[in-house]
């Protein structure tokens, strides 16, 4: 038996929010050669399926589109079958930034919000990042594991509870527009399989019935609960079969059969999360 997952998600989920009509405007640079000539894309997830809501080609470092959508929701930007970044699609003029060394979006209140967090969020784990360099450059030079965790435990440390209390704040601030759910999405998509961290329960406790009936969001809490339940069956059945190895008498010296026959199976950390 597997463990129930969510569909193939990336960052980027269509999250939409009821309103009587957007009209935006996309108008992007790209400083990276290997675009020029290629067509962007601008997907959203309906039934399932990456569907296409807009495209352009750029052209000389160039790209625009505009067009109009019933709802705010949060798109990809997909060059090929490559999704480069999330793009909020509501009303105004959007500006889309793409350089060798950062991607960004700005122009309307939701998209300016965004990349906000998105900013603060990379600065934090590049000083994780750094600490790990720092850590593998104290491993080369002879010194031991334990002297390293007393050096630099503490200071990761500090920087998870930051992570942590920034995301938290953000997805609270955000609950009832398309931001909350999609970074919500985002951290849920980063565990192997749904399933209720305290984490996620914090989040839960305090979200207006809007949030948590997010088709997404909704959709997570279902197989979160569903994987519990299958963990507790597992527990049980690894229990039973414990005790009966145990009362099981050994003959002629053969080895005892203790391996579990159809048991669970936990889903292997590598698998694709995204197309």
């Amino acid at each position: 038996m597997q463990f129930n997952k969510l569909l193939p998600l990336l960052f980027v989920m269509a999250i939409t929010l009821t309103s009587c009509g957007h009209s935006y405007k996309v108008s992007g640079t790209s400083s990276v050669s290997y675009m020029d000539g290629k067509t962007l894309y601008l997907k959203v997830l309906k039934n399932d399926k990456w569907v296409n809501v807009d495209s352009a080609e750029v052209i000389h470092g160039t790209f625009k589109m505009n067009g109009s959508i019933d709802s705010i929701m949060v798109a990809s930007l997909y060059m090929d079958d490559q999704s480069l970044m999330p793009v909020v699609l509501e009303s105004g003029s959007i500006k889309i930034d793409i350089t060798d060394d950062d991607m960004k979006v700005s122009g309307t209140p939701l998209n300016d919000k965004l990349y906000q967090f998105i900013t603060k969020k990379n600065e934090m784990d590049q000083k994780l990042q750094n600490l790990d360099h720092r850590s593998t450059q104290m491993m080369m030079q002879g010194i031991d594991e334990s002297s390293i965790q007393l050096q630099l435990g503490s200071e990761a440390e500090s920087i998870n509870t930051q992570l942590n209390a920034l995301v938290k704040k953000f997805i609270k601030d955000n609950y009832e527009n398309a931001l909350g759910p999609s970074v919500f999405i985002m951290v849920c998509s980063s565990m192997p399989y749904p399933i209720m961290t305290p984490q996620i329960e914090d989040l839960l406790k305090d979200a207006p019935e809007s949030f948590k009936n997010n088709a997404l969001v909704n959709e997570f809490i279902s197989k979160a609960h569903e994987n519990a339940k299958l963990m507790i069956e597992q527990q049980r059945m690894e229990q039973n079969e414990s005790t009966h190895t145990q009362q099981q008498p050994q003959l002629g010296g053969q080895p005892s059969n203790g391996a579990s026959q159809g048991g669970m199976q936990m889903p292997q950390q590598g698998a694709q999360q995204g197309q």
